[in-house]
């Protein structure tokens, strides 16, 4: 038997889509970390989510490519993480990544619920 990728158990694109949106809403609405975004336009926060998506759908195994930063530094061989990025990536990145794992094991709990029922 075939296991589903991530990408097929978070429910696709479509899935990773929708907490995306609600992600970045919540983002943006939050006192401290809605500045990052302050003064920015429609185009820029479309593009921005854009690439969270895609992020997420490549890192999941899904048939999506990611064309943000590579973090490659100017040292071959040598990629940057952590602190010496910017804070806004590292906080979205966290988001989304804590987003996901909640997204999983909250469809984990719905198919237990579903398969004690048919028990």
């Amino acid at each position: 038997m075939q296991t589903k990728s991530l990408y097929e158990r978070l429910g696709g694109y479509d899935a990773i889509a929708a907490v995306t949106d609600d992600l970045l809403a919540r983002l943006l609405n939050d006192p401290q970390l809605g500045v990052f975004w302050k003064g920015h336009s429609e185009n820029s926060l479309r593009r921005d989510r854009q690439l969270v998506v895609n992020y997420m759908c490549e890192a999941a195994g899904g048939p999506v490519f990611y064309t943000g930063r590579d973090m490659q530094t100017s040292v071959e061989g040598i990629w940057a993480v952590g602190d010496v990025r910017a804070q806004l990536t590292k906080q979205i990145a966290t988001a989304v990544g804590d987003g996901t794992t909640a997204a999983v094991s909250a469809s984990n709990y719905v198919t237990s619920l579903k398969d004690a029922a048919r028990a």
